[in-house]
């Protein structure tokens, strides 16, 4: 893990954790051959963009216990699989990037420039209400 990049090729940080967040719940966010979801984005969630996911069917508020996830509100930090913030990105309802805490092969799909539109305030309050 320590060898993970970020999209700005800086030392990949973590994104969030509490809740704890990542595929292996360890609070990062980087790429595993094991998951097909590919959670490297890490995104400040938004009421918009929870809304916006519960519609595609994939419901982020509602905890789930025996899935080790606690639900999320506006303003947690999670790693978001890249189809979804892409899917979210086209519809107008992608949440902001923690460019630091978000893996660098997710270039391989979203060029910088559209992360860098996304950028997360990390050293201040983000609106988590913000459309």
């Amino acid at each position: 893990m320590e060898s993970e990049r970020n999209v700005l090729g800086g030392e990949l940080a973590p994104c969030s954790m509490d809740p704890e967040t990542g595929f292996m719940r360890d609070g990062y966010c980087y790429p595993l051959q094991r998951d097909p979801g590919r959670h490297e984005i890490c995104a400040v969630m938004t009421a918009a963009f929870l809304e916006y996911s519960k519609a595609q069917g994939n419901d982020l508020v509602t905890p789930r216990p025996e899935l080790d996830f606690p639900g999320l509100d506006p303003g947690d930090h999670w790693c978001v699989c890249v189809p979804r913030w892409i899917e979210a990105h086209e519809a107008g309802h992608a949440p902001p990037v923690n460019l630091e805490a978000t893996s660098e092969d997710v270039l391989e799909d979203v060029p910088l420039e559209t992360l860098e539109e996304y950028a997360a305030d990390t050293e201040s309050d983000v609106d988590p209400t913000d459309e």
